[in-house]
């Protein structure tokens, strides 16, 4: 196994924020045909292990800036679970105010500068946020997780090469779960186009992982802040990984075709939080009471976010045209 795999602290740290994040989508998903979370939601059911694994490796000070899924992003990176929850139902006390619902998280004491639900729209400001931090003299890392859908964006090949250009200390993570809503990449590219490739292209350094395996992605993140640290500039993350859930929404989406069951299974053998649960069972770093005690405090804590935002108040209507900038 790698370095961390003696580490039992990171271990349990790792697991936790793979199963929290699970456990929270699966109770949005569960709730959410009550129809009183009105904005659109997507889960990254299946993709927790990239999250977990690289806001893991970061430290507290560094950015994160995120996509149209992005409650695994801001949860791993240690944004406020009640304001996310609060968010989704549009409430005063969420972290973007109610205004901006799932896809447009921020929690800044985080560190998580953000999420843009427009495809690509994330990447430049998050390298202009690392420019901003080289110029003011902090090197903070700025880590930007997207999709494989977003380097078909023109944005994204003007992103890389100012990052490269300017030796920014930009970590690019792509979350490759193969499909762009419902086209796969087949459909999207000619045959001998590899993203990573792209990417080497613009001079970065990049590294491939497997992204269902949190202590993979936990590992690779650490060399590519190595990397960044010692001034190499920027370094491109490409992790294959696959989400359960349809593009946007709770449920499931195979029966329409885009997709077949057994591709859908085959993934689902590789579950991120089945496969360390495994690995720390197998390793006696915990037993089956300890698993049953974390999901109890961790649905503990769901509950309370969850009544914590239906008893907030909606925004004042006063406010109603606070923050609109022209």
């Amino acid at each position: 196994m790698n370095s961390c795999i003696n580490d039992f602290a990171t271990l349990k740290r790792l697991f936790y924020q793979m199963l929290r994040i699970r456990l929270v989508e699966e109770k949005i998903a569960e709730i959410y045909p009550e129809q009183e979370m009105r904005c659109p939601v997507h889960l990254c059911t299946g993709q927790e292990a990239v999250p977990s694994g690289v806001c893991s490796a970061l430290d507290t000070h560094d950015f994160v800036m995120s996509t149209h899924r992005s409650h695994g992003h801001y949860l791993a990176k240690g944004g406020s679970l009640k304001a996310m929850i609060a968010e989704c139902y549009g409430r005063a006390t969420g972290c973007s105010g109610g205004r901006g619902g799932s896809m447009h998280l921020i929690d800044l004491q985080a560190g998580f500068l953000g999420s843009v639900s427009i495809v690509a729209g994330s990447i430049p400001i998050a390298v202009g946020a690392a420019f901003g931090s080289v110029m003011q003299g902090h090197q903070k890392v700025v880590a930007v997780f997207f999709g494989d859908a977003a380097t078909e964006e023109g944005v994204f090949y003007e992103s890389l090469n100012f990052a490269s250009l300017k030796k920014l200390p930009v970590l690019f993570i792509c979350e490759n779960n193969l499909y762009s809503v419902y086209s796969p990449l087949r459909v999207r590219r000619p045959p001998q186009q590899n993203i990573s490739d792209l990417a080497h292209c613009h001079g970065l350094e990049v590294i491939q992982g497997e992204g269902n395996d949190v202590i993979d992605v936990f590992d690779k993140t650490r060399t590519a802040l190595e990397m960044i640290t010692h001034e190499s500039g920027p370094v491109f993350l490409e992790f294959s990984t696959y989400r359960w859930r349809e593009h946007c929404g709770p449920n499931y989406d195979n029966d329409i075709g885009y997709r077949t069951e057994e591709e859908f299974m085959e993934w689902k053998k590789k579950c991120p939080v089945e496969t360390m649960k495994e690995i720390l069972l197998n390793k006696n770093i915990m037993f089956a009471e300890d698993f049953k005690q974390m999901t109890l405090e961790i649905n503990e804590e769901i509950k309370a976010a969850f009544l914590y935002a239906k008893q907030s108040p909606f925004p004042d209507l006063q406010t109603t045209f606070n923050c609109i900038y022209a």
